[in-house]
């Protein structure tokens, strides 16, 4: 009897989530991006495992419309350092916005949210930021904002085109 019961390779297929900014009932950033660490990690799948990469895609769009509370935006500070005497530099989350974009900060937020491990940097690798709403992987989206398309799927089309031409 097999020892790995339910962990196959359609187990593990990614699916891709689009998560849209621009509508109006986006939550704050923070919890957000609790949300898209989730679905990168894969901790909704059953066959959940912290030591395997079973996450999936994320697409964010809209960017330029994140929404945060209270004065974060003039608070919130961005610190980096190139490990030389005096390079401290600090940006607060408004003139990130204003320099990188909307997406760079939700990318920090997710990243921070993610486990400290080997395996962050190919899970924020799988997150797709964009500013605007177009974004070039409208093909591949399966769950929008949480619903299903369970009609795109290549299979589903076929099944559905011969029980209509009956």
């Amino acid at each position: 009897m097999s020892q790995t019961v339910g962990k196959t390779r359609l187990a593990y297929s990614r699916t891709w989530h689009h998560v849209s900014l621009s509508s109006p009932s986006t939550p704050p950033l923070g919890r957000l991006a609790s949300r898209i660490a989730i679905l990168l990690m894969g901790k909704h799948k059953p066959i959940w495992d912290p030591s395997t990469d079973c996450g999936d895609y994320v697409v964010a769009t809209g960017c330029t419309d994140l929404y945060v509370t209270g004065r974060k935006m003039e608070q919130k500070k961005y610190y980096r350092h190139s490990t030389r005497p005096g390079s401290l530099k600090e940006i607060n989350m408004e003139g990130m916005m204003r320099k990188w974009g909307g997406g760079e900060v939700l990318r920090k937020a997710v990243r921070g949210m993610l486990p400290k491990n080997r395996l962050r940097d190919k899970r924020l690798g799988r997150l797709k930021v964009f500013e605007g709403a177009a974004h070039p992987h409208k093909e591949n989206l399966m769950k929008i904002d949480g619903k299903t398309r369970i009609a795109d799927i290549p299979e589903v089309k076929s099944e559905l085109l011969k029980v209509k031409s009956l």
